[in-house]
């Protein structure tokens, strides 16, 4: 009985056959799938598009610019402000000008409403230090 033997001459050669045929194969299927769609230049396919976006960001600026518009109407909360000399002080700031001006914890967290604990806080950081 003769025995078969293929060398590495003609392995290397029947890979390179079936990659080819491979190969071959996908390019057709390839083709056959790009030819069921009509070939269009980017241009026409992407104009559509284009206009539909450029009428969205028109729409979107009107909308902007109306809001816009309603901000500038609305009364500014700080506009009460401007014929005093400043805006009213917040409890913590009371309690600092308090703290810095030597009163008490006890005097701090009643005079302005204020826990205890962050009267007692705002003393510690704030009070006006003897030399």
């Amino acid at each position: 009985m003769d025995s078969f033997v293929i060398t590495w001459r003609e392995l290397l050669i029947i890979v390179a056959v079936v990659l080819a045929v491979y190969i071959a194969e996908m390019l057709l299927l390839l083709r056959t799938k790009r030819g069921f769609r009509r070939w269009k230049p980017e241009s026409e396919t992407a104009q559509p598009k284009i206009e539909a976006l450029e009428s969205e960001i028109e729409q979107l600026r009107e909308q902007i610019l109306a809001i816009h518009q309603q901000l500038e109407d609305r009364p500014n909360p700080q506009s009460q402000y401007v014929h005093s000399a400043s805006p009213p002080a917040s409890p913590y700031s009371q309690a600092i000008q308090m703290a810095q001006q030597g009163r008490g914890v006890d005097e701090v967290a009643a005079g302005c409403g204020i826990s205890r604990g962050e009267a007692e806080l705002i003393v510690a950081m704030h009070q006006a230090r003897s030399p």
